[in-house]
């Protein structure tokens, strides 16, 4: 993980600096809190050549230092602290609607193979994963204003004022992101299924006269259960991607908007940091997703042991 985030570090800081627009001339037009560019240039500290600048940031960034925006002055970590939660709820909201979708449907799927319930899954699996998600969120806002005369809230409601509230209002983009993050779960759990319907032990269990529910839930689940888990981490990394698009869309005030608008400003802590700390929870996730094989599968276990 540490190599990891160093390259990520150096390549943020990179890419920053090669996106076209000068933040300085961008400032002095809108703040110009100095005389002159090159002094505003030097007060950030952008008049040091590239390899200085990058061993300070990242030497502040070793001591806890993240730094302070460039155009709001105030501390990188304090604006993440007041947008990682609406962050966080959207994504785990979404990760909940693709175990749920995915997990169930993929089952239902394997049981009902070749029959009329396992062709309109796969369907609609196929539509959600064909369809990007910005363009499902832009239809749920447009369609049901012209016909419906409706639109969902454009304005956060606080989820310790209102949680109820707040609850319906992530519940749209949730199930976008969500449905469409759980397609290819669906897929891989229907076709693990039917790989082990095919093994010997649930054959057995089945010529032994053991409930149907208890032999899929049991007995053919569990052991199918690995590769959707593989593939649920790499979902965690597209509900971040996916998050900037749906709090975009909906005027989310998370980090994934954050994001957009550091890019914007070229606002180079906040987005710098704000990138190291998406790619530190992606990895973080998929730490947790290999552990979690420890309590699925007891085959790791004696390998570890």
């Amino acid at each position: 993980m540490v190599p990891t985030l160093l390259a990520v570090s150096v390549m943020v800081f990179i890419i920053m600096r090669l996106l076209p627009g000068d933040v300085v001339a961008l400032m002095f037009q809108d703040l110009g809190y100095a005389a002159s560019l090159a002094e505003m240039r030097s007060r950030l500290g952008l008049d040091l050549p590239f390899h200085e600048q990058y061993a300070r940031w990242l030497g502040a960034v070793l001591r806890g230092d993240f730094g302070q925006s460039l155009w709001t002055q105030r501390p990188v970590l304090a604006v993440l602290a007041e947008r990682l939660p609406v962050t966080l709820e959207l994504g785990l909201l979404s990760l909940l609607v693709a175990v749920l979708y995915g997990g169930v449907a993929g089952v239902v799927a394997a049981v009902y193979h070749d029959r009329w319930p396992d062709a309109a899954l796969r369907s609609v699996a196929m539509v959600f994963l064909s369809l990007p998600s910005f363009w499902l969120g832009t239809l749920a806002i447009v369609v049901p204003s012209i016909w419906l005369g409706w639109s969902p809230s454009l304005q956060l409601v606080p989820f310790t004022e209102h949680p109820l509230e707040n609850l319906v209002q992530f519940l749209l983009p949730a199930a976008i992101l969500g449905s469409h993050l759980g397609a290819p779960i669906m897929r891989m759990t229907r076709a693990m299924m039917l790989e082990v319907f095919r093994h010997d032990y649930v054959r057995t269990a089945q010529a032994k006269g053991l409930e149907p529910r208890r032999v899929v839930l049991k007995h053919a689940l569990r052991n199918a259960l690995i590769p959707s888990v593989t593939i649920l981490g790499v979902q965690t990394a597209q509900a971040i991607a996916g998050s900037i698009v749906m709090e975009t869309l909906f005027q989310l005030p998370g980090m994934g908007s954050l994001l957009v608008e550091s890019v914007a400003h070229r606002d180079f802590p906040m987005f710098q940091s704000l990138v190291l700390f998406l790619a530190l929870f992606v990895m973080a996730v998929n730490l947790v997703v290999d552990l979690t094989y420890f309590l699925i599968d007891p085959r790791t276990r004696a390998q570890a042991g």
